[in-house]
């Protein structure tokens, strides 16, 4: 068995999903699971949870990148990546992509029955969006949506039992998701008309996208102060919902009408720090001032 082939083959398929953009969700899941044990759960809690977590965005990222196969061959932003370079097969991506789902599975399996019971729709939730922009506008709507049941599954996987609380952060995430995708969906405007593929950028235009993007962050915003009282959060997260304002602010400075140029800025580098702010703030509240 060659070890050095296997391992390359893997880290193609960690460059071809973005395995680095796990960081956008993974703190708010992990919110959800500390805002539901109002502490730190126990190490074991924490592990299957974040192997869950990783297993599922592997999964559906995957499962995105084989099913756009044909139009991330022809579109120019996209040449480079492993899987059209032939760097890494379709049948060697599928593989994988299967074992990321199987380990969410065995993961949700290892925390709770219902946990292991919702693996299968949320995987089929993941999957769909890749379809979406096939015949909708919104699809930015549903990839903030298949993203906000990180929390909700964090939530269940230490209470064992659905509640509404946790989909309180999933209506952040989801207006935060639908917000910045607008914006990565610009650089592709051209080639989804070309392509009939669907976006609110090729439906709306630049300017007006731009506005339903800014819309979108505000609606993120308020769900996040009203966080406060409902979860009974103090002045540590307050000052990461602000904090959380001003990188909004700096985002939106960077992506203008006549200048897309600072796209690749404004949605890797500051919402990176968006999520880590906000865990990080929640965290400390719950340690420091509960």
């Amino acid at each position: 068995m060659n070890f050095q082939k296997i391992y390359r083959t893997f880290c193609n398929y960690l460059e071809t999903i973005k395995f680095s953009h796990t960081v956008f969700a993974l703190p708010f899941a992990l919110m959800g699971m500390i805002l539901a044990q109002r502490a730190i759960p126990p190490v074991e809690k924490i592990i299957w949870i974040l192997v869950a977590m990783i297993g599922a965005r592997s999964g559906a990222m995957g499962f995105n990148r084989i099913s756009d196969y044909k139009f991330d061959r022809e579109n120019p932003r996209t040449l480079n990546w492993p899987h059209i370079k032939g760097e890494i097969t379709i049948l060697q991506m599928v593989i994988l992509t299967i074992i990321s789902y199987l380990i969410f599975i065995f993961a949700a399996y290892k925390l709770n029955k219902l946990c292991f019971y919702l693996s299968f729709p949320v995987i089929f939730i993941l999957s769909f969006y890749s379809l979406t922009k096939r015949f909708t506008y919104y699809t930015h709507l549903f990839l903030g949506f298949a993203i906000s049941l990180a929390p909700v599954g964090a939530w269940i996987a230490i209470t064992g039992k659905f509640s509404f609380l946790p989909f309180l952060i999933s209506f952040v995430i989801l207006f935060w998701i639908a917000g910045f995708d607008i914006f990565y969906s610009l650089q592709d405007i051209d080639f989804d008309k070309k392509n009939s593929l669907y976006s609110i950028p090729v439906k709306y235009g630049i300017k007006r996208s731009l506005l339903i993007a800014r819309c979108f962050h505000i609606i993120m915003m308020c769900a996040l102060i009203y966080m406060i009282p409902v979860f009974k959060l103090g002045a540590i997260f307050a000052t990461g919902v602000n904090i959380t304002g001003v990188f909004l602010l700096y985002e939106h400075s960077l992506v203008k009408e006549n200048d897309l140029s600072k796209i690749d800025k404004a949605f890797f580098s500051v919402n990176g720090w968006i999520s880590i702010i906000l865990f990080i703030s929640l965290l400390l509240d719950l340690l420091i001032i509960s």
